[in-house]
């Protein structure tokens, strides 16, 4: 994996465990030379990643939105800095872009962000990896949602499986390196391991 798009909150959240694993996973993508691709924000979870990867050397491509360019939210000090005219086009650009997902705790448009890549990898679309850092427990409540979908028939199991999780960063980076695309059959929605 050279790019990653990581997707995090504007906000940094009550507990500095979130700040502390952003800064971690920050470091380790200098370490192994792996791009971050992220909001493009200077504030919150996704500030402190950025700022993290720069202060080391590192690479960032930051993709916002027209609307969300504000002096006190865009990040201009990023490697590269992408502005698209709209969330949908930011999607994409990031999408063309990585190799695979990382998501951390964050509000409304990570889980969208999550989301969106796990039914672009259900569909075939895309065949990246995508990996959340449950940090102190942050997403056990969404996980369990996703296996109360499971049991009530909304979600295959095999589909379930396109989402890593792990609470390490190592554990996580090594589930993403040895992920191995689901092979998809002749008949829809069936997945062959």
């Amino acid at each position: 994996m050279k790019k990653v798009v990581v997707f995090c909150g504007s906000s940094v959240g009550f507990n500095s465990d979130y700040k502390e694993a952003a800064i971690e996973l920050g470091k380790m993508f200098v370490k192994n030379n792996i791009t971050l691709v992220y909001g493009g924000g200077k504030i919150g979870m996704m500030g402190i990643i950025a700022d993290t990867i720069l202060a080391e050397k590192g690479k960032v491509i930051g993709v916002i939105p027209k609307l969300l360019e504000k002096k006190e939210v865009v990040h201009r000090g990023v490697s590269e800095l992408i502005i698209t005219k709209k969330m949908s086009e930011r999607k994409v650009i990031m999408s063309k872009l990585v190799d695979g997902y990382i998501t951390l705790p964050g509000g409304f448009g990570t889980l969208d962000e999550l989301f969106e890549a796990l039914t672009l990898g259900q569909l075939q679309i895309e065949q990246k990896p995508i990996g959340i850092l449950n940090v102190n427990g942050f997403f056990d409540h969404t996980l369990q949602q996703l296996d109360l979908m499971v049991k009530e028939g909304y979600v295959k199991p095999q589909n379930r499986e396109l989402l890593l999780v792990d609470s390490t960063i190592k554990g996580l980076i090594q589930q993403m390196q040895n992920y191995k695309t689901p092979k998809k059959t002749s008949i829809i929605n069936k997945v062959v391991n």
